[in-house]
């Protein structure tokens, strides 16, 4: 297929939501929102954040969709809207692009978002950019400086998983499968954004780097301590055998694993905590990032330049 017969392939059948005034089809969409505009851009690129052996177009298409609602799910935002830009070599079998998109399509339909637009170019090798829209729908956004001493910590979402996963995928191996399936494509908590925003949430961010570097992000915008309490903290039966494994510190997996895209947020004490919120730390005046009361010796996260 040529340039436009693609788009017009990857635009059939979208299905857009009732903020949509302005579909595809023209240079740019228009959108009716009710509160403040939330906006997150994403990249993906080919051997940093997946590989063509490790994943499937469709899945790709998946994540690209789901690692960028989760942040607009994490300013307690409604997801509203998606653009794909996609650039990829001029030999690439068209049906993966094709795959790709009905990946998006789908991950678009769990999150409750439309596709609005995109472009395609060529490339060396394949990248990908998103660009996801949400609605604040007159409320206020939830940010990573509200935390206060007092506050609870709280989770939301599979943690270790996708670092599992990982693990499982650079030794050349495909099981467990779930683990497999989360890095492929993680299962974001639709939904729970808005949620944590209604039940009161101080501060709140997506669990993208990994849980303790993320909340260190919390920790330093607050201007507070977090202490997290390992005796809350789950360890899934596959990130458990998959550490057992290769030798290495299940909690590790779980405490800076990174790429699971589950929500992390800090809540007032006493407040009830939403359904499928877990509670697994405390804020407190200070400032940093503790586990168990001390100084966590081991990895915080993931850093692309460090």
């Amino acid at each position: 297929m040529r340039e436009f017969e693609l788009i017009d392939e990857i635009t059939r059948g979208v299905i857009n939501g009732e903020d949509v005034v302005v579909p595809v089809g023209d240079d740019a969409a228009v959108l009716d929102f009710t509160g403040h505009t939330v906006v997150s851009t994403d990249l993906l690129i080919e051997n940093v954040h997946f590989k063509r052996s490790w994943s499937t177009a469709h899945a790709v298409g998946r994540k690209s969709v789901a690692v960028n609602v989760s942040d607009v799910e994490s300013m307690g935002a409604r997801p509203s809207s998606v653009v794909v830009a996609v650039a990829f070599p001029k030999d690439l079998d068209q049906q993966w692009l094709i795959d790709f998109e009905a990946g998006v399509k789908e991950e678009c339909a769990k999150a409750g978002v439309s596709l609005v637009g995109g472009d395609l170019s060529s490339s060396p090798h394949i990248a990908i950019c998103v660009t996801a829209l949400g609605d604040m729908a007159g409320v206020a956004p939830v940010t990573r400086s509200g935390a206060k001493a007092g506050d609870v910590v709280a989770v939301c979402g599979k943690l270790g998983w996708a670092a599992g996963g990982l693990m499982v995928l650079q030794r050349g191996f495909g099981s467990p499968k779930d683990l497999v399936a989360e890095q492929q494509t993680p299962s974001v908590p639709y939904g729970q954004g808005v949620a944590a925003a209604k039940a009161g949430a101080t501060a709140m961010l997506d669990v993208s780097d990994g849980l303790l570097a993320d909340l260190g992000h919390i920790a330093s915008s607050s201007g507070v301590k977090i202490n997290v309490e390992t005796a809350l903290v789950e360890i899934p039966d596959g990130v458990a055998r998959v550490a057992a494994a290769t030798g290495k510190p299940a909690l590790g997996f779980v405490l800076a694993g990174g790429e699971d895209h589950a929500l992390a947020a800090t809540f007032p004490p006493g407040a009830p905590l939403p359904v499928g919120w877990r509670r697994i730390g405390t804020v407190s005046a200070g400032e940093g990032i503790t586990v168990d009361g001390e100084p966590y010796d081991g990895s915080m996260g993931w850093d692309h330049f460090a």
